[in-house]
């Protein structure tokens, strides 16, 4: 069977437009002004089963992680790093701001894939290597595991915990952002930093966090 085909950067620059994420205005995404209009356009592109548009938006978890990583550099400076669940591609893109030697973005979604290159290219970082999904198999040799917003629903906290525990337990730095979801163990965890974050719909605030895997 072939490997399905990219989807066009075109087809994310269309779509979208460029915005700065009220925590991190350092870096510039593509997002969407209209989630059911964009999905709509990747269902007629790309046929029935495709998810949700997640990677149009600036999620605060990942916020979160790329602002703490922009304040304190030297938790990525010279390191390998992977973006576990990239999304748009905002942790990845600060990370190398900050001075990764090496960033790779793990994005299930191959709009969201496509969509890191773009918003890599927008901000003038790179390379950025973006690869699928990780969870299936063992961590990559990194030095730094970032994942914002990865336990949204118990099957996917089910199946990150133990993939960020195995890198944890082989060297790597883990740090998770995380607005206050049920599912993760917070008890486990140790806080890093606290952030307060505008909702991705609508005009709340969530009080998110920046835990590490101890």
């Amino acid at each position: 069977m072939s490997a399905p085909a990219a989807v066009p950067a075109e087809f994310v620059r269309r779509h979208t437009r460029t915005a700065r994420p009220s925590l991190v205005p350092e870096v510039q995404l593509r997002v969407a002004d209209d989630v059911v209009a964009l999905w709509e356009a990747m269902e007629d592109a790309g046929g029935t089963g495709t998810d949700p548009p997640f990677w149009a938006a600036a999620w605060p978890g990942g916020q979160a992680l790329a602002r703490a990583v922009l304040d304190a550099p030297s938790l990525v400076a010279g390191r390998t790093v992977l973006d576990l669940g990239s999304g748009s591609g905002l942790v990845a893109i600060a990370a190398a701001l900050a001075g990764a030697a090496e960033v790779v973005a793990s994005e299930v979604d191959p709009y969201g894939r496509t969509a890191v290159v773009v918003n890599a290219e927008l901000n003038g970082v790179g390379p950025v290597r973006v690869v699928g999904d990780l969870l299936a198999g063992e961590p990559p040799a990194v030095d730094v595991v970032l994942a914002g917003d990865v336990c949204y629903d118990r099957e996917m906290t089910e199946r990150v915990l133990p993939f960020l525990a195995l890198a944890r337990a082989r060297g790597a730095d883990v740090l998770i952002g995380d607005p206050g979801r049920p599912y993760l163990p917070a008890g486990r965890l140790e806080a890093v930093s606290v952030h307060d974050v505008s909702e991705t719909e609508g005009d709340g605030i969530r009080r998110t966090t920046v835990w590490r895997l101890p």
